[in-house]
């Protein structure tokens, strides 16, 4: 077992996930490995930043560890996982299990020297790197996550993210209201929106002649959400080669989130 590192799961947390890993692949080598500790090693490196090769060398090892996460990015598993521990987290809450309403935002974040795909620069924000589009329930719990080219405007990202929203099928069927700040304005957007997901967008525009920060309704949420990814070191910065493993370190933010609610 690995030391008690403050990124481990409980017990309880690990029961509570157990369910949701997939067995080993039949005909293979039986698995010896602990899924608890490969679990642990992963959230290790989310929460503290480093590298994979540099994972604690109480854990398993790293490209053992590495060989699961990116297995489970390759084959969707982390999506699944986190679209079942939303349900689970909307049921904990009261809540209907399919929401009806959204909140849509971006965030610029600047990647690391040597990332070079889907790099580029987000004028307004001044920043070199990355933009991570992401739709949110009314709890803050991430639905869809698209990481793209911080030059990448508004509308498109946004397109992006809902696509991937309504692909998702019976889980989005009560869906009718997207809430977005002023960058998603324009019809164009809107009416993309309207005709192609049958959704209406509802743009947040802070008050005129205020200074300061303002607490925008509906908008915070978003904003919040966007807080607990800063509690990752690992997503403080993009330092992932691909925009998919930045998109699955997300996921595995908001599962982490999730998992301690629920145990």
């Amino acid at each position: 077992m690995s030391k008690a590192y403050p990124s481990n799961l409980s017990r309880d947390q690990y029961e509570l996930l157990s369910d949701l890993i997939p067995e080993a692949k039949p005909g293979g080598r039986p698995r010896t490995v602990d899924m608890e500790e490969i679990l642990n090693g992963i959230f290790y490196v989310l929460v503290e930043g480093v590298r994979w090769r540099s994972l604690a060398a109480d854990f398993p090892a790293w490209h053992t560890v590495y060989t699961y996460f990116r297995q489970w990015r390759k084959d969707k598993t982390w999506i699944e996982i986190q679209d079942r521990l939303h349900e689970w987290t909307r049921i904990e809450q009261e809540r209907n299990l399919r929401p009806s309403a959204a909140i849509i935002d971006s965030q610029s974040v600047k990647s690391a020297a040597r990332v070079s795909q889907s790099v580029g620069y987000d004028a307004g924000k001044k920043i070199k790197g990355r933009k991570r589009f992401v739709a949110v329930d009314t709890l803050g719990l991430s639905w869809r996550v698209v990481v793209t080219a911080a030059s990448v405007g508004e509308g498109e990202g946004g397109k992006q993210v809902l696509k991937r929203v309504k692909e998702m099928g019976k889980s989005v069927s009560r869906l009718h209201t997207i809430w977005a700040d002023g960058g998603f304005d324009g019809e164009p957007f809107m009416q993309w929106v309207m005709d192609v997901c049958r959704w209406l967008v509802e743009v947040v525009l802070r008050p005129e002649q205020t200074k300061g920060f303002v607490l925008l309704k509906k908008r915070w949420v978003v904003e919040r959400t966007f807080g607990w990814l800063m509690g990752c070191r690992r997503l403080v910065r993009d330092y992932e080669l691909l925009p998919e493993t930045s998109e699955t370190f997300i996921y595995l933010a908001m599962i982490r989130i999730m998992v301690r609610r629920l145990a």
